[in-house]
Formats: C-alpha cells, structure tokens, sequence
C-alpha cells in the first residue's frame, strides 16, 4: 500500500463526511462515478463560535443529499446563511436552486444564469459571514466560470475541479482553455508561496495536505501530458480521437471522452502558438 505522504499533494486518506480544518466541514455526496470521484464534496464553512455557515457547492439534485447538509449544520449549531459555486457544473451546482429554497439563501456564482440574487462574485471580493473571510480567486480553465476560495484562517484553499483530491481534472473544451488553466494553476501556487496556503480542499478526493506540491504535480502532469500531444501530432495523429488513443492508452476508456475535451483543448493551445 502505498504511503499518502509519497503521492501528490499528501492526500489525508479516505473521503468522509466531517471535519476537514477547523472552519471547514466536508457532507459527501452520495454521487460517486468515474468522474466525481468519491462523490461531490459540499463544504460547510463557519467561523468558531458563530452560528452562521457557508454552504460551497450544494451538488447534485439529490432531496437527501441537500437536507443532509441543512441537517448536519444544524447539529453543529449552525444556520445555513449563504450559498457559493466554484462553478456551473451539475455535480456541483445543480442542486442549488432546490437549496436555496430550503435554506432561504442566496446563491452566488460568477455566472449570471447561475445567480439567485443579485450579488455574484468576481476577482477581488471578499466574502465575510459571521466572522469568517473568504477571499474570491478566479481560476478559469477546467471551465470558463471556475472559482476558488481562498480560506486565509486555515491557510486553506477549496478549489472545486481545479485541483482534484485524487488524479488530475479536465480541461472541458470548448468552454475550458488551457492558458487559462495553466494560468490558474499557477495563480494557486503564487497562494502556497505569498499566502502560506498548505491545504487543499477540492470538489472531489480527500483533502490535500500540501498544497504546493499538488500544483506543482498538476503544472508538470500538463507539461507533460502537452510534449506527449505534440509528438502524437508529430506521428500523424491529427484528430482528437486519434491522440487520446495514442497517448491515453494508459487510462481507462471510460475516461476518454473527458480526455478528449482536455486533448482538445491542448491541439487549441498549441496551434494558437504555433506549435503544430
């Protein structure tokens, strides 16, 4: 069995529901898949003492799955007060509107269409309920509307599908672009090295114990994964299809069509320099 410590990021272990830092509690969606991992983590987030929370991505339309949320912050004392998206996609957000009637709360999102209220969220905000602060770090890539929240208390950073707790994201061309991905990553990593951010905790997978290395591991996978595109080119693989074949050979063909978005996105990224 292999050590946590010695695989990227240092992932704490399994997946559960409950605490995750002082201020972040973690309710497991019951949604698991090849591509939600163990399933959606919904985070509660509350200040010490405070009876107010933050609920982050409520998940999918799941009945059970939502009052279990309202559940589980009542018995730590808490009302829901707000609700935030890391970003637009069902496993993340679909439930939302049905949570925000349960809960009376606003849900706030970069995208507009994603909104109930009229306040949204965009670079440079900072979002404070009852004591805590969230600051709003704008990480597109994995899509266009992708966010993260910085949590400088827990020196923590959730970061929906940008950083996974376990294997790496998607790039979702047309809407996902890698500059814009590659960008965020090391937008993320600028937090570990100015901020002293050291946790991560992602939209799916355990929680992450270091941060940077997670980045880093994310920053050298696509490097990686781009000179293997390239080459692939190079051979005559010309479609998308044809390069997840050559070089996703590796993984597992459930995942190719998630695959293809991302080779999509990089063939994009590499003709618009000129590469190919």
């Amino acid at each position: 069995m292999t050590d946590a410590a010695a695989l990227p990021g240092q992932p704490r272990g399994l997946v559960t529901s409950g605490p995750a830092t002082e201020r972040a509690v973690n309710v497991l969606a019951p949604n698991p898949s090849a591509m939600t991992l163990d399933g959606t983590n919904t985070w509660l987030l509350s200040e010490p003492g405070s009876f107010l929370a933050v609920a982050v991505d409520p998940g999918p339309l799941d009945e059970g799955h939502l009052r279990h949320v309202i559940d589980t912050a009542e018995k730590l004392g808490k009302r829901i007060a707000l609700t935030l998206l890391t970003h637009g996609h069902p496993d993340h957000a679909e439930g939302a509107g049905r949570f925000a009637e349960l809960t009376g709360t606003s849900v706030r999102a970069l995208d507009p269409a994603l909104r109930l209220g009229d306040e949204g969220l965009g670079e440079g905000d900072a979002v404070t309920v009852g004591g805590l602060e969230l600051r709003v770090v704008p990480t597109p890539g994995h899509t266009s509307d992708s966010l993260s929240f910085h949590l400088p208390a827990d020196r923590a950073v959730l970061t929906g599908d940008t950083i996974l707790g376990r294997g790496t994201t998607m790039v979702a061309h047309p809407d996902g672009r890698l500059g814009d991905y590659l960008d965020s990553l090391r937008r993320l990593r600028s937090l570990t090295v100015d901020d002293g951010v050291h946790t991560v905790l992602p939209g799916h997978g355990p929680v992450l114990e270091d941060a940077q290395g997670a980045v880093d591991f994310y920053l050298a996978h696509r490097a990686g994964r781009l000179a293997q595109v390239e080459a692939a080119v190079a051979l005559g693989h010309r479609t998308a299809p044809e390069v997840v074949a050559h070089v996703y050979a590796d993984v597992h063909r459930s995942l190719w069509p998630a695959a293809e978005l991302s080779v999509r996105a990089q063939l994009e990224y590499l003709r618009e320099r000129g590469a190919i």
